[in-house]
């Protein structure tokens, strides 16, 4: 069952369009990445399911309801801000049953589901603390506590690990992700952050000015992206321009001093094209091997378990990524040998 459906949404603020056509669908229970770069739109979309704006056109489907003129506070989705929008001037406990006490429930129904909400996120025996004394990554789970407090079909995420420093950002993913898999809750989260959508979801729909680029699950979607943008947005690739050549019977890309094969999906020979490969889709070895190429290394920048190598293979700067255990055996000035890994290496018109 597809516990939400949006189906050809477009918004403009102005004359400023920043929604063309989007649609998707979501299934009961999953938890679904909405990844870009910073005005692409989608927070704009969360916005619409929750009924804090108004799309062009289009509609929001939620349980098989349109829901698209349904005012905000007759919706039943529940919805964390990226700066938590908490009350300083409550306790915890009154924070976190404000949406019951709006909808008027009775004060032992309130104490019952406050106290359920704060075993939910951990935080057990703080009810009477006022959101001024606590952590940031206390605040994130009082305001997600507040959001599932009211039972809502459905849980919108618009960046609430952005404030929090890397090290708490990291224990919240899982903390979060957690807490959504126990109560099995459909959660949409606006991220613009690759590692954390990667980590996080069941499904990736990646925007870029406006429009879907792609929607797949985090590992094909990382492997197999379909275009330069998606490419290099999601992990950075390599991009390196050459020709679509065809050599007995296979083909490849022919670039400035190098050459690399690619699996056929489309064009002629003599067509410029784009190839995009991962750093960590290299084979490199000491020695020449068949099908490599000279890579002659001019940096090395270790980053903890990874380790990674910058250099030129014909006239064009790449960078690999290898672990670092086996960095050891390259050293700036060398000339290693290089192959990217056929299945991984993708091209574009």
């Amino acid at each position: 069952m597809n516990n939400l459906i949006i189906k050809n949404l477009n918004k403009s603020f102005g004359t400023n369009q920043v929604l063309y056509d989007i649609n998707f669908e979501v299934k009961n229970g999953d938890f679904v990445s909405l990844l870009g770069p910073s005005g692409c739109g989608k927070t704009t979309i969360l916005r619409i399911i929750n009924g804090l704006e108004t799309a062009d056109t289009g509609s929001v489907i939620v349980d098989g309801k349109d829901i698209t003129m349904v005012p905000v506070e007759k919706r039943n989705i529940g919805m964390v801000f990226q700066n938590y929008a908490l009350f300083p001037t409550m306790s915890v406990a009154k924070n976190i049953g404000y949406g019951l006490n709006i909808r008027k429930k009775s004060k032992e129904e309130i104490d019952e589901k406050v106290n359920w909400a704060l075993k939910l996120v951990k935080l057990e025996g703080m009810e009477d603390r006022k959101i001024t004394k606590l952590s940031g990554g206390q605040q994130q789970r009082i305001a997600l506590a507040r959001a599932l407090v009211i039972e809502p079909s459905i849980l919108l995420l618009d960046e609430p690990l952005s404030a929090l420093d890397r090290k708490i950002r990291a224990e919240m993913q899982y903390e979060l992700r957690n807490i959504q898999q126990k109560i099995g809750i459909t959660t949409i989260f606006v991220t613009h952050d690759q590692e954390e959508a990667l980590t996080m979801s069941d499904k990736i729909i990646l925007m870029n000015e406006g429009v879907i680029e792609q929607e797949s699950d985090p590992i094909n979607l990382y492997n197999y992206p379909n275009s330069i943008f998606a490419s290099d947005f999601l992990g950075k690739a390599n991009i390196l321009k050459g020709k679509l050549v065809e050599i007995e019977g296979r083909w490849a890309v022919e670039g400035n001093g190098w050459i690399v094969g690619v699996n056929y999906k489309e064009g002629k020979a003599g067509d410029n094209v784009s190839v995009a490969v991962r750093g960590e889709h290299f084979n490199i070895e000491t020695k020449e091997f068949e099908g490599s190429q000279k890579f002659e290394i001019t940096n090395k920048v270790f980053t903890g378990s990874v380790c990674k190598l910058l250099g030129n293979m014909g006239k064009d700067e790449i960078e690999i990524s290898i672990i670092s255990l086996d960095a050891e055996k390259y050293q700036v000035g060398d000339t290693a040998h290089v192959m990217p890994t056929l299945e991984t290496t993708l091209y574009f018109q």
